[in-house]
């Protein structure tokens, strides 16, 4: 075997074992997307049921993180 071909063949190696890494991390981020998305809709839920359950105490807080925002944004 001469160099060209035992370079071509590297080249094939590496580029196979590049891919295997790839395709490891696309599934990776893809559990992990899942696992976003299921904990935005747990978090999603119970925010509704504390706003339902405590509708005055959510007003109260949403009025305070309004003026406080606006305090921050008007001084820039």
């Amino acid at each position: 075997m001469n160099t060209m071909e035992k370079a071509s063949d590297y080249a094939r190696e590496t580029a196979d074992n590049v891919a295997d890494a790839t395709t490891q991390a696309a599934k990776a981020l893809g559990e992990k997307g899942e696992q976003l998305l299921n904990a935005e809709r747990k978090l999603m839920k119970h925010s509704c049921n504390y706003v339902s359950d405590h509708p005055m105490t959510s007003l109260g807080i949403a009025a305070i993180i309004g003026f406080v925002l606006n305090r921050l944004l008007r001084n820039r």
